[in-house]
């Protein structure tokens, strides 16, 4: 299965753990393929920075590890299916341009979409609950 993981899961998963850890350990025991963007990548940086006090030497630690874990992919083309926050536009896109089946996340604009061009939007926990 393939999947996108929005930044709030990713920031979740390396600060408090939790489900959103559990969905990166599926993904490191082979149990389905993560994706990612500059985009996102760039977010969950500035995040962790700018909310959580991350230094550089830290984040250089750790980030370079989760997207190890995964494939960069290049958005191909731009949505606009999130007019109150523009910036989850930026994971629709990527997933699409992953061929993405679930994304991942924890935020209600995403979340009340439900789905997204035959992409299910999942909650780590609902996500979780679909594997194996």
């Amino acid at each position: 299965m393939r999947i996108v993981v929005d930044t709030n899961v990713i920031v979740s998963a390396l600060v408090f753990g939790g489900l959103p850890r559990r969905v990166f350990e599926a993904v490191e025991g082979g149990r389905c393929g993560f994706y990612h963007s500059a985009e996102i990548e760039n977010e969950a940086r500035r995040v962790l920075r700018d909310k959580f006090g991350w230094d550089e030497d830290r984040l250089q630690r750790y980030l370079p590890v989760l997207w190890g874990l995964g494939e960069r992919i290049t958005s191909r083309r731009r949505v606009n299916a999130v007019k109150e926050d523009p910036d989850d536009n930026r994971i629709l896109e990527c997933a699409l341009a992953a061929g993405a089946e679930v994304i991942v996340s924890g935020d209600g604009h995403l979340l009340r979409l439900t789905a997204y061009e035959g992409i299910a939007i999942l909650t780590p926990r609902d996500f979780l609950g679909t594997l194996p």
